[in-house]
């Protein structure tokens, strides 16, 4: 599938296809030096240099590397051997939980780093994944995705979260806090677990420790926040006070499904407190389509409330969640799909949910912009397509990802 290729001095991309502003332009030449852009032209303006390798992208769309802003690799690839036997999130975990005996550390890894692979060939450049971090399992996820980490840092950037279990509050809760501290002490990047998980009354307390241990580490926080159609169920309302009382770091809540089952003016409401509160959201089409809402009539959608998060001017980026698992027992590992699932499922236009799969999740990650202009760093991909519309619709499976300056990765259908 994919193929690597050693870094040249200076590279020449003719006739490229890009976007302004969601619309096409006319093709376009690019030179890359040393792993920046050095010079833009008309397409065909632009002379080859002695010893320049020429890359003709006549007929290709070039984009900046998506990023994927919620990923889960450690349990990547598992679903033909971990079926979820009920189709929903306690099905799912109690699932995982049966069947932890199956697979070890160099299993984790195998899976992980296939996953990793496979999404820089389809044009990501960046991936903040979650990593199961429970007394039942220890620091397995922690110890192989830094693993990962380390052998894929030629090829693609990963960012973990220690995914901590339930229950973090009070006594019962000790063990697991204990093991959060080691975490971040062992390759963990940020602080993360799942609140509304808790018992009754326990919401707000868990979601005090995890911040007090961010605050303790100096990092920041993802948590799965509000991963329920219940509409009583808004720990993200709590969490925006407690970061408003301050918290100082970056603050993410993924998922927020319950925030789509308030009245519209509840929903502008908390939104707004959320962008005061400076929180990024993540939206998980795929996951939370495929988990949520079985069984209940008339059947809701999955999903939080994006339209009025960005009218709050709330960033909202989308992820594509899990990969093959008991929690979403499909997915390609692609930019395009979750573009095209928050095109169907958010109602957004396809360069806004384009938006959603890249600029966004920069933006969430707080990682620099992506943007193909001169003096950007080159990290950016080809798709055989006319138009950001064109490419999510088709998903093409011809692509070429560059990364600072080195053409990285090529998939030819």
């Amino acid at each position: 599938m994919a193929s690597m290729f050693a870094h040249v001095p200076s590279i020449l991309l003719k006739n490229a296809t890009i976007t302004s502003r969601g619309s096409t332009t006319s093709s376009s030449d690019l030179r890359i030096d040393e792993g920046s852009i050095s010079a833009m032209a008309v397409g065909g303006s632009l002379t080859p240099q002695a010893d320049e390798e020429v890359v003709d992208l006549d007929g290709y769309l070039l984009l900046p590397t998506a990023v994927e802003p919620h990923a889960h690799l450690d349990k990547a690839f598992l679903a033909e051997h971990v079926e979820n036997p009920t189709g929903d999130l306690l099905g799912a975990i109690e699932a995982m939980s049966n069947h932890r005996h199956l697979f070890d550390r160099e299993d984790t890894i195998e899976r992980a780093e296939r996953a990793a692979q496979l999404m820089a060939a389809n044009g990501y450049s960046a991936i903040r994944t979650h990593a199961d971090t429970t007394t039942e399992q220890g620091l397995l996820s922690i110890e192989a995705l830094t693993e990962v980490r380390r052998r894929m840092a030629e090829v693609i950037d990963i960012e973990i979260v220690a995914l901590c279990g339930s229950p973090i509050v009070g006594p019962d809760g000790a063990d697991q806090r204990a093991l959060l501290k080691e975490a971040l002490s062992s390759g963990a990047d940020l602080v993360g677990g799942c609140p509304h998980l808790e018992d009754q009354g326990d919401l707000a307390a868990a979601t005090e420790i995890y911040l007090e241990a961010a605050t303790d580490h100096g990092v920041g926080v993802d948590l799965h926040t509000d991963e329920t159609l219940d509409s009583d169920v808004l720990g993200l309302v709590d969490l925006a006070h407690q970061v408003l009382s301050g918290f100082e770091y970056r603050v993410t809540a993924s998922h927020c499904v319950s925030l789509g089952m308030q009245s519209h003016r509840r929903q502008q409401e908390i939104a707004e407190l959320v962008a005061e509160a400076a929180i990024g959201v993540v939206a998980l089409p795929h996951t939370n389509l495929f988990l949520q809402g079985r069984g209940q009539y008339p059947m809701p959608r999955g999903l939080t409330a994006v339209a009025a998060l960005q009218s709050a001017g709330v960033t909202v980026a989308a992820g594509a969640d899990n990969l093959q698992d008991p929690f979403n027992p499909v997915g390609r590992g692609c930019p395009f799909e979750t573009a095209g699932l928050m095109v169907i499922a958010a109602h957004l236009l396809p360069t806004d949910a384009w938006s959603s799969v890249s600029a966004a999740p920069r933006q969430v990650l707080g990682l620099p912009p992506g943007a193909i202009e001169v003096g950007a760093v080159s990290n950016m991909f080809a798709v055989r397509a006319d138009s950001v519309r064109e490419a999510i619709a088709f998903g093409p499976a011809d692509r070429i990802v560059w990364r600072k300056g080195t053409r990285l990765q090529e998939t030819q259908s």
